[in-house]
């Protein structure tokens, strides 16, 4: 039994796993290491590359900024609602990415009250990167603080009590028992909401406007090529979003080894 269930994981990882991934990177270079840097060095596909690693540069500090936030709030006070806002947290998870960007849309864009109220004083939100950073902040803000909110209420906090009898300062505090306390957590965190940011689809089609050189960011990028019959240069910029993947993965999978070992 023990071989059985051994070879059915070995089989569906190889089937589901290993094997798109094997696809992707044979597409890359279908046609040559020539072929898949022209596709690389396409202006549009340059600046999809870097409009998504900008759309992620602010998203994980800001989720970051607010995990901590959160984390802190609702394992270190007990307060009326405490239960209803980590309820609230989960919302990303339950929601589509597309309805998250439609809601996005219907609020912001320049024909709603709240839109219009930023159009007047000249900032664009919607078919714009500050659209695209709204969503894709929306859809990643749980992961900091999911790993936070378990670590700190298993730890406790009688080591920050202890600190402030002592007469620790607030960044006495946080840089001397907090950060090193949650640091792998955290760096846990961020690792995955980098793999989100980086490879969300659904609420960005619909805030970006899919504008080439503008608002497309790589994943749209690799459906606009497949779809104008690129399919090598699809899967090049395909390629550029596994091993950003696979670098992340990588990272994980060294903090997940280093908290063991904490």
């Amino acid at each position: 039994m023990r071989r059985v269930l051994i070879g059915l994981a070995l089989l569906f990882a190889l089937l589901f796993l290993v094997l798109p991934l094997a696809v992707v990177f044979a597409g890359a270079f279908a046609k040559g290491w020539g072929a898949f840097a022209t596709a690389l060095a396409v202006p549009d596909t340059r600046h999809a590359l870097f409009l998504t690693l900008l759309v992620t540069a602010v998203t994980v500090p800001v989720n970051v900024v607010f995990g901590l936030a959160f984390a802190w709030l609702v394992t270190r006070f007990r307060f009326r609602g405490r239960a209803f806002l980590l309820t609230l947290l989960d919302i990303p998870f339950a929601v589509s990415p597309v309805i998250a960007g439609l809601l996005y849309l219907l609020l912001y864009s320049e024909n709603a009250p709240l839109g219009a109220w930023f159009a007047a004083r000249g900032w664009q939100l919607m078919f714009a990167v500050p659209g695209i950073v709204l969503v894709t902040v929306f859809v990643t803000c749980p992961f900091v603080a999911r790993e936070l909110v378990p670590f700190m209420q298993q730890h406790g906090a009688a080591e920050e009590e202890a600190a402030v009898v002592l007469g620790a300062s607030p960044w006495q505090l946080w840089r001397r028992i907090t950060l090193p306390t949650i640091l792998w957590p955290l760096l846990y965190g961020v690792a995955l909401t980098n793999a989100r940011a980086v490879g969300e689809f659904g609420a960005v089609s619909v805030v970006s406007g899919n504008i080439r050189g503008a608002t497309m960011t790589l994943p749209l990028n690799v459906e606009l090529l497949y779809q104008d019959y690129q399919a090598a240069a699809a899967f090049a910029s395909a390629m550029l979003l596994v091993c950003i993947a696979l670098a992340t993965l990588v990272l994980k999978a060294w903090v997940a080894r280093h908290e063991e070992h904490v």
